[in-house]
């Protein structure tokens, strides 16, 4: 192998560390902090990896485990956008495919064409392996933020119908989730986590 490609392919490994960085709008189930988008990325990847079961589409599992790696990766350059923040996702879809451009450009350009695509993929979920994995995205935030005592949502006021909004495209994909998700939204409105409406 070329050095020159070892020294992109570890370029961007290096890159990878500031995922670390990125704090999202979710806390660890401990109540203990809020969680960083690699600890998000590599849950969803745990959960496409012993979940894939519960999908109603035939899919390639590594497809989605390298999707589920990777998603977040753009919000080294474009920041964590709280999903139910109208203002922060203003320009967001910009701001993420030029973080794209640069940042999977690190790589070989075979490699870049493939985690390009993979990315493109999830954000438009346009595969079985996409609808996945986005299916999970809302799954791992909904069960941190319930079994961490609805604490952020409680902060920011999040309504129910705001979440069965999020939600509402993991009932197709994957119904028994979207059946058990039902179950810990009815909870946490019931709990006060959650406000009715």
């Amino acid at each position: 192998m070329p050095r020159v490609r070892l020294e992109k392919q570890l370029r961007f490994m290096v890159e990878l560390d500031k995922l670390k960085r990125i704090v999202r709008h979710t806390r660890l189930t401990d109540h203990s902090r809020l969680e960083n988008d690699a600890e998000h990325s590599w849950h969803m990847a745990v959960y496409a990896s012993w979940m894939a079961e519960y999908a109603t589409e035939k899919m390639d599992v590594l497809r989605a485990v390298k999707m589920c790696l990777i998603h977040d990766v753009v919000e080294i350059d474009a920041g964590d956008a709280y999903a139910y923040d109208a203002a922060a996702n203003v320009g967001k879809a910009e701001r993420e495919r030029k973080a794209a451009e640069r940042i999977f450009h690190l790589l070989p350009e075979d490699q870049y064409l493939e985690i390009r695509s993979l990315w493109e993929d999830f954000e438009e979920m346009k595969s079985p392996e996409a609808r996945f994995a986005a299916a999970l995205d809302r799954l791992q935030s909904v069960l941190n933020n319930y079994h961490a005592g609805g604490v952020i949502w409680k902060e920011h006021g999040i309504k129910e119908s705001q979440i069965q909004s999020r939600i509402g495209p993991v009932r197709s994909i994957t119904p028994a989730l979207w059946e058990y998700l039902q179950e810990i939204v009815t909870d946490g409105v019931r709990r006060g986590w959650i406000a009715p409406g």
